[in-house]
């Protein structure tokens, strides 16, 4: 704030001015807009936490060069501090009175002698600055003379330490040099048994040489034994295939003629020609009727390439596919028909590849409507009836079949591969089929 006139010889105390400054922006954030100064209106637009901080040096220009303003500000002060400013008044300062609101009140309500009051205000604030600084020049003494006590006894306990361990460094190189003479002891005792011992096995050599000669008559002898041997086992065999062949024979005429006898006796009775499988008993919706919810290597690594190829090689292998588990991984774009028309498509031409099992489920939680799917010969296709999950269907697929069957899961969520490996199936990624799937 520049020097200010009617008294005062120097700029307000900074904390005077800073207090000053503060009220008077609380005073015009509260003034209708017609009243505030042209200068400050900018101002007046400012948040109330930055009017101080922006507008300090406008706001302080204002209050020296503008009376009305200032009286304003002063009208503020006496209403929040009446007291203190009756005193003023009365030319009296309050004895325990803050000199920064003394001087801030007695600059804004210019009672007589209010330059006096300021700059007693100033030498207040001046001398409490001087002993601040004092105290804590003496704190700093002090802290230091403790830090330099501390220091000290911090060497001589470092000191001792040294000491202990140059001790305990001396008794080790003692020890040390023991150990070292008695394994040179041990060195040479060892070279001498080395000696010793290549000079036994020199011996050994010889004898084994001539027990050598001696084992290559016996091997050749036991050779020719060994091909008589064979050539009789050879004659043996060769009579008893040609024994075997006549009863596999009649055994297969036999076979035909039970098997020809089953059939009719099917016909016969009216009996189902095929076999049921396990999957086939689960309960489970077709996608003809509205309101559905679905369709129908142990050391192998869960994302190694080979997993799939090897659990398909397995005899009679149900493989359970999560149908959009595995659609959305691999054709997210699609619509969800074209996704199932898609993985129906490529799981035709596997089965006809493999020749297992296979069970697609589809989750119809949102379907309100007959579901067109057309089923490649071999493959099952279920959908999740209403209030179930497709996921839950896949469980009872899997608890459906007896145990010790080979039973893949393909789906990459966590939850349901965790569950059916807990069952005994085996849990396959979504990518391994997909994979599979393009490469056929």
């Amino acid at each position: 704030m520049s020097s200010a006139g009617e008294g005062l010889s120097r700029p307000l105390p900074e904390p005077v001015r800073l207090n000053v400054v503060d009220l008077a922006a609380q005073v015009l954030g509260s003034l209708p807009a017609a009243s505030v100064p042209p200068p400050l209106r900018g101002i007046a637009k400012f948040d109330p936490r930055k009017r101080a901080r922006l507008g300090s040096a406008p706001i302080a220009a204002q209050l020296e060069n503008d009376k009305e303003f200032r009286e304003l500000v002063a009208e503020s002060v006496t209403a929040g501090w009446p007291e203190l400013v009756a005193s003023l008044t009365e030319g009296h300062v309050p004895p325990a009175a803050d000199p920064v609101l003394v001087a801030a009140a007695a600059y804004l309500t210019r009672p007589p002698g209010w330059a006096d009051m300021v700059e007693a205000a100033r030498a207040d604030l001046e001398r409490s600055a001087v002993a601040a600084e004092g105290s804590e020049r003496e704190e700093v003494v002090t802290r230091l003379r403790e830090q330099l006590a501390a220091q000290k006894n911090a060497a001589k306990e470092e000191t001792e330490r040294l000491r202990e361990q140059l001790k305990a460094a001396r008794t080790e190189n003692s020890d040390l040099r023991r150990r070292l003479h008695e394994a040179r002891e041990r060195a040479r005792a060892a070279q001498r048994h080395s000696e010793e011992m290549a000079q036994a096995a020199e011996e050994a050599r010889s004898a084994a040489s001539a027990a050598g000669s001696a084992g290559e008559a016996e091997l050749r002898r036991l050779r020719e034994r060994l091909a008589d041997a064979e050539k009789q086992l050879e004659a043996s065999r060769r009579a008893a295939r040609e024994g075997r062949s006549i009863e596999d024979a009649r055994i297969r005429v036999l076979l035909d003629a039970l098997q020809d006898a089953s059939a009719g006796l099917r016909r016969e009775l009216a009996l189902p020609t095929m076999i049921s499988r396990p999957a086939d008993s689960v309960a489970a919706v077709t996608g003809e009727r509205p309101s559905v919810r679905g369709v129908p290597a142990r050391a192998l690594a869960d994302d190694d390439p080979q997993l799939l190829d090897q659990l398909l090689a397995l005899p009679q292998v149900h493989l359970i596919i999560d149908g959009y588990n595995v659609t959305k991984a691999g054709y997210g774009t699609l619509t969800l028909a074209d996704q199932r028309n898609r993985l129906m498509t490529g799981l035709g031409g596997l089965v006809a590849q493999t020749r297992v099992e296979v069970t697609v489920v589809f989750d119809g939680a949102e379907l309100n409507a007959p579901v067109q799917v057309v089923a490649p010969r071999g493959v099952r296709v279920l959908f999740s009836a209403p209030g179930e999950i497709a996921d839950d269907l896949i469980r009872q697929l899997v608890r459906a079949e007896p145990p010790g069957r080979a039973i893949a899961v393909v789906s990459s969520d966590r939850e349901v591969a965790e569950s059916v490996r807990r069952m005994g199936a085996r849990p396959v990624p979504s990518g391994l089929l997909l994979r599979r799937l393009g490469r056929a």
